[in-house]
This record gives structure tokens, sequence and C-alpha cells, in this order.
């Protein structure tokens, strides 16, 4: 069942949070974000075929095989963006969208429209990342 949205509509910290028309806007930004993604490494691996890898000057091969290299990491990178897009669908689906996993917390709006796919509040992030520090120091 899908939700008509007024054109022009962004969620506001005046609604209710997370409501049918929150969710329907942010599964249709999730959808955007991964067709692109998707059309990026469509485009990347078309072209990493069509590359001509014979290039006779050494130099020439190295920098062919550099760039190839960091389009297939930027490639890579893209995979496990969709892979968290898909996850945040998931949750649309099952109505958690928008909770942190942690606590329970809305996220905030302005949180998920810089971050769609965050399933953390800002809070539990910085927590997190904190921690992170911590381990890589030791």
């Amino acid at each position: 069942m899908s939700i008509e949205l007024p054109e022009g509509y962004r969620p506001s910290e005046d609604e209710e949070y997370m409501n049918p028309m929150q969710l329907e806007y942010f599964r249709r930004k999730l959808l955007a974000w991964k067709q692109e993604l998707m059309e990026e490494s469509d485009s990347t691996l078309n072209h990493l075929r069509e590359e001509n890898w014979q290039e006779p000057d050494i130099n020439d091969r190295a920098t062919l095989e550099s760039d190839a290299a960091l389009e297939l990491r930027t490639r890579d990178r893209y995979r496990k963006l969709i892979n968290k897009i898909d996850k945040a669908l998931n949750r649309i689906a099952d109505g958690s969208y928008g909770y942190c996993e942690e606590s329970g917390e809305e996220i905030g709006i302005k949180r998920l429209e810089a971050r769609p796919i965050a399933t953390l509040t800002i809070e539990a992030q910085e927590k997190h990342e904190r921690l992170e520090k911590v381990r890589r120091e030791e």
C-alpha cells in the first residue's frame, strides 16, 4: 500500500514521529539512493569491461590499474551501502525504522535526513566511536 505524499513534502519535528507519511518519505529516499548507487555500480562495471587493458607503456598501465582498483573499492563501498539501505528498508517494513537499536529512543528527523541508514542516536554513535578509539589505542 503506497501513501501519496504532497509535492515537496519534508518530514518535520511538528508531526507524530515516524507516521506513515514520514515512513513513506524515507522509503522513497532510500529507494532512490539505492537506485543511484546501482546505476553507478553498473557504469563502473561497464567502464572496466570496455577498458583497454593492453597499454604498452608500463606507466600508463600502472595508472590504469590504479584507477581500476579505486573504482573497485568504490563499488565495494556501494555494495556495503546498498546492504545497509536494504536493512533500513526492512526496518521500515517491520516498524523499527527511526529508533535507536541500543536505546529504543527516537533517532530524530534531522539525523535521518542526513543519514537515512542511521541505526543509532547521535549519543549512541558517539559512544561507539569513543569505545572504538579506546580499543584502537590499546
